[in-house]
């Protein structure tokens, strides 16, 4: 009955990366991934590779609607040891176009003006590559809320007016990128992916335009979790992305993952660990792997790239049984 139970709890490992794989125009990271020689690409796939997660999500790759780029990667990490047969990307908000001059500058159509910053549609989106069938089919995408209709809302306001007027107000979305609940089926039963790429709380005005919508799309989860938007998970879940926040360096709203970390339905299993290193402002805390606490954590750690072109962030992973 021990051997058993031992073979039962073979550990799940989960894993995040923000690949910083994202190119300057459409099509051309499925060019460089199809060259096989492109340094950033391999050094992506050589970190994945060592880490061999079951499941990884992935933030800074390009979505495509037939998901080449997504596709062609899986096809070099098929061909590096790491096969992932079971694929998901959504459209983001990333380079989506909203009409609407979102940024107050007086001009339509830039980057800015996109629900999220991109300068083409899904520039730097999210995908999810997974060893276990992904059940497409209960997928919630929150992708489209309005920011304010957030729950406590920190969207800007002037003098008692929205930042860049009315229409803006109610045409933003909060999520820059994406944010998702999606499960996957395990042989032994479901879990969730709650999973997101907030947008880095600066490369703004006085108003604190992006550092108050990157606090509220790690807020966003809260609010979640306590039924308010959305079905909250019913059984085991991950809470994990690119938070572009850390709890206290930097120029986000920290409060936000602070809160986060400290919700009682989570755990953190590596507190206090640096994920990114920005020639900026030095290592700091941003990207996150949380699971519920219905999960028995085995191990965790990090991966950081190799190269002079590698991601400046570490892939995150978990080793988790339940």
């Amino acid at each position: 009955m021990l051997l058993a139970s031992i073979a039962q709890a073979e550990p799940l490992r989960i894993a995040t990366f923000n690949t910083e794989l994202s190119r300057k125009g459409p099509g051309l990271l499925l060019r460089d991934i199809l060259r096989g020689d492109d340094p950033s690409v391999s050094s992506v796939v050589q970190t994945i590779s060592a880490a061999n997660p079951d499941i990884i999500v992935l933030q800074g790759i390009d979505y495509d609607l037939e998901l080449s780029a997504l596709t062609a990667l899986a096809d070099a990490l098929t061909a590096a040891g790491a096969p992932y047969p079971y694929r998901f990307a959504a459209p983001p908000n990333a380079g989506r176009q909203s009409g609407v001059d979102l940024n107050g500058d007086g001009k339509l159509g830039g980057p800015r003006d996109a629900h999220g910053y991109g300068r083409f549609f899904g520039q730097g989106a999210m995908a999810i590559l997974s060893r276990h069938p992904i059940l497409t089919e209960d997928l919630q995408d929150f992708s489209t809320l309005i920011w304010r209709d957030l729950p406590s809302s920190l969207y800007p306001m002037i003098d008692g007016t929205p930042f860049a007027g009315a229409k803006a107000h109610a045409t933003q979305r909060l999520s820059s990128n994406s944010h998702w609940s999606l499960p996957i089926e395990l042989p032994d039963g479901s879990i969730t992916l709650l999973t997101y790429h907030a947008t880095p709380p600066v490369f703004d005005g006085p108003e604190d335009r992006n550092g108050r919508r990157n606090h509220d799309e790690t807020a966003f989860w809260v609010h979640h979790l306590a039924g308010e938007i959305g079905t909250p998970p019913t059984h085991p879940f991950i809470l994990l992305g690119d938070a572009n926040l850390d709890p206290t360096r930097g120029d986000g709203r920290g409060d936000a993952i602070t809160t986060l970390l400290a919700h009682p339905s989570i755990q953190d299993p590596l507190p206090d660990h640096p994920t990114v290193n920005w020639s900026q402002t030095g290592p700091m805390r941003v990207d996150y792997l949380l699971p519920s606490r219905d999960w028995q954590v085995v191990d965790a750690g990090l991966i950081w790239p190799k190269g002079d072109t590698a991601s400046r962030h570490a892939l995150v992973w978990v080793d988790l049984t339940r």
